[in-house]
């Protein structure tokens, strides 16, 4: 048996269950709901980077074989699947060389064009910018190379970026720009590194100061 305050305070959660009791149901529902969707998406996230992983791993056991058509496909697969995962900028980059390697130098700007614009590693996008650059300048693209290789970059790829830009200055008959280019990747470069003495050739080669 209650007693009268008892009852009272019984009276009153009830009404206030009765006002209130369905808001909370939705409240702790969409609690609920919430917990496990970001826990589905977190456990979809780490199957999708797993997965790719795999892929990825047998994407480099194709390499040392040299079998273009495997290699374009299992990066195509990658790439389709799981384009938001680290491994696909990095599929792209393995795709892109051997397109060029076998001829297919379009397919290979378009996957190096992918990683600028798609890869979260700002590293990835600089690798991509030389390589998609040193393709530009073979093709006599002088204007968009040089365009490309004003970006925004790493510091760490400041020697590459003004080594190439050198290179097409040099094809566009500026040689006083090409040699403040290669001068400024020189002062740049590691004086233990080989790659210096690349740069220098290439400044000796164009004579003056």
């Amino acid at each position: 048996m209650y007693d009268l305050q008892e009852q009272e305070q019984l009276d009153e959660l009830k009404a206030w269950w009765k006002e209130n009791g369905r808001l909370v149901i939705l409240t702790v529902t969409a609690i609920i709901v919430a917990v496990a969707g970001v826990q589905a998406w977190r456990y979809y996230q780490q199957s999708q980077a797993q997965q790719a992983a795999e892929l990825y791993g047998a994407l480099q056991q194709l390499v040392p074989e040299n079998d273009a058509k495997k290699i374009r496909e299992t990066a195509a697969t990658l790439i389709e699947r799981f384009s938001s995962t680290a491994y696909a900028p990095r599929a792209a980059l393995i795709a892109a060389k051997v397109n060029y390697q076998s001829g297919d130098v379009q397919s290979a700007k378009a996957q190096l064009q992918w990683v600028i614009d798609h890869a979260a590693e700002d590293e990835l996008q600089d690798i991509a910018r030389i390589r998609l650059g040193g393709m530009l300048l073979d093709e006599q693209n002088y204007a968009e190379a040089l365009q490309l290789l004003e970006a925004k970059h790493s510091p760490a790829y400041d020697v590459f970026y003004l080594d190439l830009k050198g290179d097409v200055l040099v094809a566009q008959g500026k040689p006083a720009e090409a040699r403040s280019a290669y001068q400024a990747a020189l002062d740049k470069s590691d004086k233990k590194s080989t790659y210096r003495d690349l740069i220098q050739i290439k400044l000796d080669a164009l004579g003056g100061k």
